[in-house]
């Protein structure tokens, strides 16, 4: 059984590689080599991934030329992780504000 954990770890570590350079193909293509610096940049220091993940689409799509189906099944992982994060800073945010003083 631990099998199945080291293996899945190592097919995210793979399936991270290829849309980190599939975002990076992406970005490069529609908006230049210093816009997609920038994007990884702010993937890996800021934890920022929506424009790498949206350039993970784009690069599937448009450089690749996948459909847009198999383009969204390459970048939908990272959404996975991006929308409970987003839905819980905002909540944070919210419910910080709320507070009587």
């Amino acid at each position: 059984m631990a099998a199945f954990g080291i293996l899945g770890f190592f097919v995210l570590v793979i399936v991270a590689i290829i849309q980190t350079a599939v975002g990076y193909i992406g970005i490069e293509y529609h908006f230049g080599t210093f816009a997609a610096v920038v994007v990884i940049i702010l993937a890996f220091i800021f934890r920022l991934m929506l424009p790498l993940t949206i350039g993970t689409f784009l690069g599937a799509m448009n450089v690749w030329g996948w459909p847009w189906y198999g383009a969204l099944a390459l970048a939908a992982p990272g959404l996975l992780f991006i929308v409970p994060a987003l839905i819980t800073s905002v909540l944070s945010t919210v419910l910080q504000n709320k507070k009587p003083n």
